[in-house]
């Protein structure tokens, strides 16, 4: 008997978000030049199920907290649609968006600008529960925030503290513990350990999987560190210059990658196992995203681009478990 396939909590489809980079109106008068358009996003698909973890990597200006502001809806997309639940993620302030929003949060990079320093902890975790109405009762709004305090490891005295009286790593606790007041069901995390040191960084990616187990939570988990994302992501995506070149489970990205891109992130991994693996450089920087590439974007940085790559897009193909977007690939000049 075949198990059941997973259900999508989160569906993306040809998501797509440009920014107007133009500069002021006389001076492109004067100068006579264009409006100017980076694309940020670039028809980006994937899917999110119950339960899981799906990690989003690249390099700085990839996309990635991009896509996390569009799918809470702190960004509008320019294209495409974003489903959660069966239902159409929009921006305006209709009652029916307002009962989804109590089905996500969001937890920010930097627990440092994310807390109101003017508020009390236990104010700044109530918020979510009196925003949305979820809870009403200032009494049961004690009780939660004194829960959830002590679920994240902090005191429930510590609701009477400010912010700045906590470390880094404990205000991200009190940062994880607004997004749970919430009771919600998908949580996106952009670099949620970043700003932190790296003794640290292990203490709240454990919590954070705890918390997952316990709840049953579903994870849109984004960074640029690989051994992080090793650690949390049940499914990973690899972003470039806007794009989603290469999907695949943890495992087997790790452990076979197929895009050249994938290879040199990995690359660029200490091999602290000391393997004796072979690693290929390559060279480059990544392109100017107002005006990128023709064709696929990586190929003047790719040592298996050839004519085809300059000129023509690649698609997002089936290779084994994972999906990549590769001509080199797709015609067998990779090993």
């Amino acid at each position: 008997m075949n198990a059941p396939m997973p259900e999508p909590l989160v569906e993306v489809s040809d998501l797509c978000r440009e920014f107007d980079v133009s500069k002021p109106w006389l001076n492109r008068l004067i100068e006579r030049e264009p409006k100017q358009f980076l694309r940020a996003v670039d028809n980006v698909h994937f899917n999110i199920n119950k339960g899981e973890t799906l990690a989003l990597v690249g390099e700085s200006g990839s996309g990635k907290s991009t896509i996390a502001k569009m799918l809470v809806g702190l960004l509008e997309p320019s294209q495409g649609t974003i489903l959660f639940g069966g239902q159409r993620m929009r921006t305006d302030t209709s009652a029916e968006m307002q009962v989804l929003r109590k089905r996500f949060q969001m937890i920010f990079q930097s627990p440092y600008a994310s807390l109101n320093p003017r508020w009390r902890v236990g104010e700044v975790i109530a918020e979510p529960m009196t925003v949305l109405a979820i809870v009403k009762d200032r009494r049961e709004i004690q009780k939660r925030v004194d829960e959830l305090l002590v679920l994240v490891g902090l005191s429930a005295a510590d609701a009477r503290k400010f912010p700045h009286e906590f470390s880094g790593g404990q205000r991200q606790r009190i940062a994880i513990a607004r997004a749970l007041s919430a009771n919600p069901e998908f949580i996106v995390c952009d670099e949620p350990t970043s700003a932190l040191d790296v003794s640290v960084q292990a203490q709240i990616l454990n919590l954070m999987r705890d918390l997952q187990d316990e709840l049953g939570l579903t994870y849109l988990f984004i960074s640029h560190d690989l051994s992080v994302v090793r650690h949390m992501a049940n499914r990973i995506g690899v972003l470039y210059l806007g794009a989603l070149v290469e999907i695949a489970d943890s495992k087997t990205l790790f452990s076979n990658p197929v895009h050249p891109y994938t290879k040199m992130l990995l690359d660029a991994v200490p091999d602290l196992a000391m393997t004796g693996r072979e690693r290929k450089r390559v060279e480059g920087e990544i392109p100017n995203p107002i005006n990128p590439p023709t064709g696929c974007t990586f190929h003047p940085r790719c040592p298996f681009a050839n004519e085809r790559c300059k000129r023509e897009v690649p698609l997002l193909k089936a290779y084994g478990t994972g999906v990549a977007s590769c001509h080199a690939v797709e015609e067998g000049r990779i090993d």
